[in-house]
């Protein structure tokens, strides 16, 4: 199974591809999307789409996990962020990944073990379980990185069948 972890965003959407066969990961590629601030809006998000459209031609991913979006305090930045992941799941669903959606919560116990584990440690149990030799940066990547793994930690599981969501 090829999965395709995405941290969403508009400045920047970290991507982390992994395969995972017999409960062994391979990292077949990480990194991020960028757009400069001073690029028109509607342009950054015409790049992502772009991107993303190359990495899902690219790796072609069974699924795509992707975090569910949460805001409490700059509703601009949560509206911008909701426009920026929905030209994501647009891309997916045109691509015909599957298409998972994971909160903060469920990523950090899936990956660490404990819901309310700091981001620190979220990234440094990432690094660990993939054999890297330090944390991927930017930190939206090692994000989209341990959304892949927690896609792959729940998939074999009736969670998975459960948080999918049709698009």
């Amino acid at each position: 199974m090829v999965i395709l972890g995405i941290d969403p965003g508009y400045a920047i959407v970290g991507y982390g591809v992994l395969s995972y066969e017999n409960n062994r990961f391979g990292i077949l590629d990480f990194g991020a999307i960028t757009t400069p601030a001073d690029m028109d809006f509607f342009q950054r998000l015409k790049n992502i789409y772009d991107d993303m459209c190359f990495l899902l031609d690219k790796y072609r991913p069974d699924a795509m996990s992707i975090e569910k979006l949460f805001f409490n305090t700059n509703q601009k930045t949560a509206i911008d962020v909701a426009q920026a992941r929905g030209v994501i799941l647009l891309a997916a669903k045109q691509h015909g990944a599957g298409i998972f959606e994971y909160t903060p919560l469920q990523v950090k116990q899936s990956v660490v073990g404990y819901g309310r584990a700091e981001k620190k440690q979220v990234q440094e149990m990432t690094k660990s379980i993939l054999g890297l030799n330090k944390v991927p940066k930017p930190d939206d990547t090692a994000d989209a990185l341990a959304l892949a793994l927690c896609h792959a930690h729940c998939s074999g599981s009736l969670f998975s069948a459960i948080r999918q969501q049709p698009k």
